[in-house]
């Protein structure tokens, strides 16, 4: 005979006041992300308190939607308001994590991942019952908030916090090397690079057309005869021993055999080469990763993008968090004999992997 469970009346309100919360802080993101995208919040930094109609003109923007836009923020208690004046204010505590001009400390920017995510929600639902994943060219602005974040996290420190990880690196860099990004996107951390360095011969390779196609304008704006970009699967790499450096932001948990990409890696690199590999800073074990500030975020953004594009290529669907155990037994298993892991402080979300052939 079965016998009915008892609730915990407590627990169970506990939970739902935690659900609700969560629905607040969903409203918030998305109208953080707007913020973001709309400049309102870069706008606000500069102005004093102000009215609706004052904020909608310094931004150029239509006042009913600022104003019903405000007072959602103003419930979220990210902007103030005087109903005194009608006013509303962004304090400066906020701006300086809310505004271009914090990064990479700026918050909006990553909030654009919810609705980006959310684009796909229907095609995700149906691989729930039919398997298979969702391809890359189904996600909305994917390329142009991955861009966003690659500056946030990875451009704005490269010089002076993530290449130094590195000893001598900087000035092998000035004299002359070779170097690889795998899955380099729209490019600008190649720009950079290769502005920065311009005895040092760049490479890029990416699988999605349309970025690679957005990183070569802009290297053309700024003529970069160092810098070469490709369409290419980084799963048929057949260079060999041909990189100084290879780096990998962000990018090879993404790929169908993340194996396979890191043994054709680890075959070009020269002898005293170096892989540096920027991935998500989660452990295999999911029991590890419950006190992860971030780790619901992290299995979410692997079940909506990483993991299914990975299965759409016929791919073994690792996921966000393959983690830092399976990452160093795969680069191990690829060749490479020595791996250290670096935290940054700017980046909560990443490790930084150096791996060493010998």
């Amino acid at each position: 005979m079965s016998t009915a469970m008892e609730l915990d009346p407590a627990k169970m309100e506990a939970f739902g006041a935690r659900f609700l919360e969560a629905m607040n802080g969903a409203a918030m993101m998305l109208m953080s992300s707007i913020g973001h995208r709309t400049g309102l919040f870069d706008t606000m930094a500069d102005l004093p308190a102000a009215t609706s109609a004052e904020v909608a003109a310094a931004s150029g923007l239509n006042e009913r939607y600022v104003r019903e836009w405000l007072n959602a923020l103003v419930s979220a208690q990210v902007v103030d308001f005087d109903p005194t004046e009608q006013s509303y204010r962004l304090p400066a505590e906020h701006a300086a994590l809310l505004t271009r001009a914090a990064t990479p400390s700026n918050l909006a920017s990553v909030a654009q991942w919810i609705a980006v995510l959310g684009y796909v929600e229907t095609q995700i639902v149906d691989k729930f019952s039919h398997g298979g994943g969702v391809c890359y060219h189904e996600f909305h602005r994917f390329h142009d908030v991955m861009a966003d974040e690659s500056s946030q996290t990875t451009v704005s420190a490269m010089i002076e916090h993530i290449l130094p990880l590195v000893d001598g690196l900087l000035e092998k860099l000035e004299r002359g090397i070779d170097v690889l990004d795998i899955g380099c996107g729209s490019a600008k951390a190649l720009i950079l690079l290769a502005e920065r360095f311009p005895q040092s011969r760049f490479c890029g390779y990416d699988l999605c057309a349309d970025a690679i196609v957005a990183g070569q304008r802009l290297a053309e704006e700024k003529d970069l005869p160092n810098l070469t970009l490709k369409v290419r699967d980084v799963a048929e790499l057949i260079d060999c021993d041909r990189f100084d450096l290879i780096t990998a932001f962000d990018a090879i948990h993404d790929q169908a055999y993340p194996d396979q990409v890191l043994s054709n890696i680890s075959r070009a690199l020269r002898r005293d080469g170096i892989f540096l590999m920027q991935d998500i800073r989660a452990s295999s074990y999911v029991e590890k990763n419950i006190d992860q500030p971030l780790g619901a975020f992290i299995y979410t953004i692997s079940c909506m993008h990483c993991m299914s594009v990975s299965l759409a290529q016929g791919g073994l669907g690792l996921g966000a968090a393959w983690g830092e155990e399976m990452a160093q037994e795969m680069l191990i298993a690829a060749g490479f004999s020595q791996v250290d892991i670096h935290r940054l402080n700017h980046d909560i979300l990443n490790n930084y992997y150096l791996a060493r052939l010998g």
